[in-house]
């Protein structure tokens, strides 16, 4: 096996010029919304000195998701995918400014806080299925699981910078100077997202109603191997998403100095896993790796609960985010190469309620039950443990998720896809 297979294959940002417009958009707006990531749940600890109150922020991020989801998904499948992301991005950095006010003011208004996260999570439901929809569009098939790659590695970049940075510049400046620049990193995304041509919406599209929405779901029902990665994830997220307690956990590790290193460790073994995630091209059994790259997470996390100094805590952290990176990588796969193009959008909306939920949910599970007995190391390890025990069960649970074979999920959109141009076709007819 040679080197160049076992490593990155940068060949999508060769090829597509698109694609390297959304890539550079992507990591740049990214790399700014990672340190409001970190700031926001740190002035809220500030503000109230309660886990719980950090945790809420979750709720807030989760109500709007379940609704704008579905949405954004009928959607995507309907309008030209490029606008979508971008006028969402405009709403977004909107909301940044908003922030950035707030943070101005001699009192800073908590309330504001939650409404941000809320509008932040809506306008964030209505652009990730176009987003996801969108990029199968800009590379070729056969290009797909290193297009995932590259896109991980991208977001593990703006992660691994911009979360450190958060701790240095909460540590040496005022909140304002923190969303100012937030704010600024959405000049490129949006000059970025101008230049990208048009993405069309399928032919005959669906028109966005209720029905469509229910259409999108069926066919979800339809592929149990999709819905276990589903259930997979939110697993690993609800019980092993402790960061709505790393604020607390900085406190004990060295203060906020350390704080964006707790939320950039996860990302270095992402970023680690990732740069060698030549070898993925050559597995078809995604279902099997899913799963024990989860139950591998709840390991990391169990590690973190326990361990009580900085560098042992940062070594899970990035253990746990290597896991969860190979996991990713895989469900990415799984949902990029099989679902046919025409729902992808609503299947996209989906897999974004999977992905989110769990960690949204997480922060409240890891708040409340820091709040007991347990502490805060406490409730990071029994969620690990919870995680790891969700895992095998699941894999007893969901054996068409064991057993799924990359080759057959692609055979399957191949067929999906022409059945639907054809039927196109004979509508225009």
């Amino acid at each position: 096996m040679t080197t160049k297979r076992r490593l990155l294959d940068l060949s999508p940002l060769r090829d597509s010029r698109d694609f390297r417009l959304v890539f550079i958009g992507g990591v740049a707006t990214a790399f700014g919304s990672f340190i409001s990531y970190v700031t926001i749940p740190y002035q809220v600890a500030k503000l109230t000195d309660d886990p719980l109150m950090v945790g809420l922020i979750g709720v807030c991020e989760l109500l709007p998701l379940l609704i704008m989801a579905f949405v954004g998904g009928a959607l995507a499948d309907y309008i030209d995918r490029r606008l979508l992301v971008r006028g969402s991005e405009l709403a977004l950095a909107a909301i940044c400014g908003i922030l950035l006010i707030n943070s101005l003011s001699d009192e800073p208004h908590l309330w504001l806080l939650y409404v941000a996260a809320f509008l932040t999570a809506a306008v964030a439901g209505l652009q990730r299925p176009a987003l996801e929809a969108m990029i199968p569009r800009l590379v070729k098939p056969e290009q797909l699981p290193a297009t995932m790659s590259v896109q991980s590695l991208g977001m593990q970049f703006a992660q691994l910078l911009g979360m450190p940075l958060a701790g240095v510049l909460l540590a040496s400046f005022d909140l304002a100077w923190v969303y100012a620049f937030d704010l600024c990193t959405f000049a490129v995304s949006l000059l970025c997202l101008t230049l990208v041509k048009a993405v069309p919406p399928p032919a005959a599209a669906d028109r966005p109603s209720l029905n469509s929405v229910v259409t999108g779901l069926k066919y979800a029902k339809s592929r149990p191997e999709l819905l276990g990665t589903y259930l997979v994830d939110i697993n690993a997220m609800f019980f092993g998403m402790p960061a709505a307690l790393y604020p607390f956990l900085a406190d004990d590790l060295g203060g906020p100095k350390v704080l964006g290193l707790l939320y950039a460790a996860p990302a270095v073994g992402s970023l680690i896993a990732t740069i060698g995630s030549g070898w993925t091209a050559r597995v078809h059994r995604h279902g099997l790796m899913v799963l024990i790259a989860s139950a591998l997470w709840g390991v990391g996390i169990i590690g973190v609960g326990l361990s009580g100094t900085l560098w042992l805590t940062l070594f899970c952290l990035a253990f746990a985010g290597a896991a969860d990176m190979v996991s990713g990588l895989f469900r990415m796969i799984m949902w990029n190469q099989t679902i046919p193009d025409h729902l992808r959008g609503r299947l996209a909306g989906i897999e974004m309620l999977s992905y989110t939920t769990g960690p949204l949910l997480g922060q409240l599970r890891s708040g409340a039950m820091a709040r007991t007995g347990l502490g805060i190391g406490g409730a990071i390890w029994v969620g690990g443990v919870l995680c790891v025990a969700g895992s095998v069960a699941l894999a007893a649970a969901l054996p068409k998720l064991v057993k799924y074979n990359g080759k057959d999920g692609m055979a399957l959109k191949r067929a999906a896809d022409d059945e639907w141009n054809a039927s196109a076709a004979s509508r225009t007819t």
